[in-house]
């Protein structure tokens, strides 16, 4: 089994043979010995690396959610590294006031996301290589969007280096994006929230259906790689894509847990177990997990859990909650899993929860959902509205998919 990065650096592409390319990567740009691309990229004879960009967290991976990154050049090989989250439009310091109200603000815009003409000096071929996590919401796909579009316009080739879904290319989930009306940096095509697709798959796509000007695209494939598979039935160790997804069973349980964030709960931001923990300083965590156990979710138990975030959600305070532990994650439905959690906590704590729509919605890509929480209607009834719109991009997505 190789990665995308092993094929291309073993056998490179016509279209960048010769020419001064820039690679879009972070900390999970490595190769299958964990061993840093970057440094095999500048060595490399049939190209010349001569810029780095970063996407959100920055190339090394350090900034937390909704933190500005600059430009700096690598101390180690001498080439600008341009930022992609809000090198070109900082936020406003008086934001940083609450960081997670500017996070739910900026993230929903274009505003300094995309590769700006001048980055794009003296550059003739992009190359993407990041480890997206098989969620709509992560924004390393509209990093890549953005950038494909960029390099059409500059009229250069774009290649990505597929990696594999973590979390399995065979089980989508959660409603299609409602395109365009919510359409943002946090979902910005009709995908499914958990959508089954590599960013190579997604590439294909997003070049042939939705980009305003399709580039020049090249997908260096994965050999050896099942679309049944996790990332831990692969050869290939984990590196964390981002500070807030440091395992695997975060990052299985994500694309429901995501959801939270447009919520009144903490999602465990701040802990050492994001996304795996969840709660509030006014919820009582044992009679949180006794009813949530009661509901028999499939795949998922929970235990009672207090925890005190260190930042994000209720810096330094003490918090009632619960750990969403997967049992059996190939029956376990996240995003139905976060709605019966949801509902729990309303029936439990009449008038505490709040759902904030502006960020809520674009994160579900849809306000139905929402509504239909709010009025209570089942959890079931809601995830049985998701599978005519599944059915339907199973279908769409058919022609683009690369692997059995």
């Amino acid at each position: 089994m190789k990665l995308g990065v092993e094929v291309f650096l073993h056998r490179p592409p016509d279209c960048v043979r010769g020419r001064r390319i820039g690679l879009i990567t972070n900390p999970t740009g490595v190769d299958s010995s964990l061993a840093d691309i970057v440094g095999a990229f500048r060595a490399h004879t049939g190209f010349t690396l001569s810029a780095l960009y970063g996407p959100e967290h920055g190339i090394r991976g350090h900034a937390q959610a909704g933190e500005t990154v600059p430009f700096q050049l690598d101390p180690h090989h001498g080439i600008p590294v341009h930022s992609l989250y809000g090198q070109s439009h900082p936020a406003p310091a008086d934001l940083f006031k609450d960081i997670y109200a500017h996070m739910r603000d900026y993230d929903t815009q274009a505003v300094g996301k995309g590769i700006e003409p001048a980055m794009l000096d003296g550059i003739e071929a992009l190359v993407f290589d990041l480890q997206d996590v098989g969620t709509r919401v992560y924004t390393y796909v509209a990093t890549m969007a953005y950038a494909m579009q960029a390099a059409a316009d500059r009229g250069i080739p774009f290649v990505v280096l597929d990696r594999p879904n973590p979390i399995t290319g065979d089980i989508m989930e959660g409603p299609i994006l409602e395109f365009p009306a919510y359409s943002s940096y946090i979902g910005l095509y009709p995908v499914p929230l958990r959508h089954g697709m590599t960013a190579g798959e997604l590439a294909r796509m997003f070049n042939r259906e939705f980009l305003a000007r399709p580039v020049e695209l090249v997908v260096v494939p994965l050999e050896g790689w099942r679309r049944a598979y996790w990332q831990d039935e692969t050869p290939w160790p984990w590196v964390l894509p981002s500070p807030n997804l440091p395992t695997l069973a975060a990052t299985t349980v994500y694309p429901g847990q995501v959801l939270l964030e447009g919520t009144n709960l903490s999602e465990g931001r701040g802990t050492t177990k994001p996304f795996e923990f969840f709660g509030a300083p006014w919820i009582d965590g044992y009679v949180l997990a006794q009813a949530l156990r009661a509901q028999s979710l499939p795949g998922a138990t929970f235990r009672e859990v207090g925890f005190t975030p260190t930042f994000s959600k209720f810096t330094r305070e003490l918090c009632g909650g619960c750990q969403l532990h997967v049992t059996d994650r190939s029956r376990f439905r996240p995003v139905a899993g976060v709605l019966t959690l949801l509902q729990t906590v309303r029936a439990l704590y009449p008038g505490r929860l709040t759902l904030y729509p502006h960020y809520f919605d674009r994160v579900m890509g849809t306000s139905s959902v929402r509504e239909a929480s709010e009025r209570g209607e089942p959890t079931a009834k809601i995830a049985a509205g998701f599978e005519a719109g599944l059915a339907q991009f199973a279908r769409r997505r058919e022609p683009y998919l690369l692997y059995a």
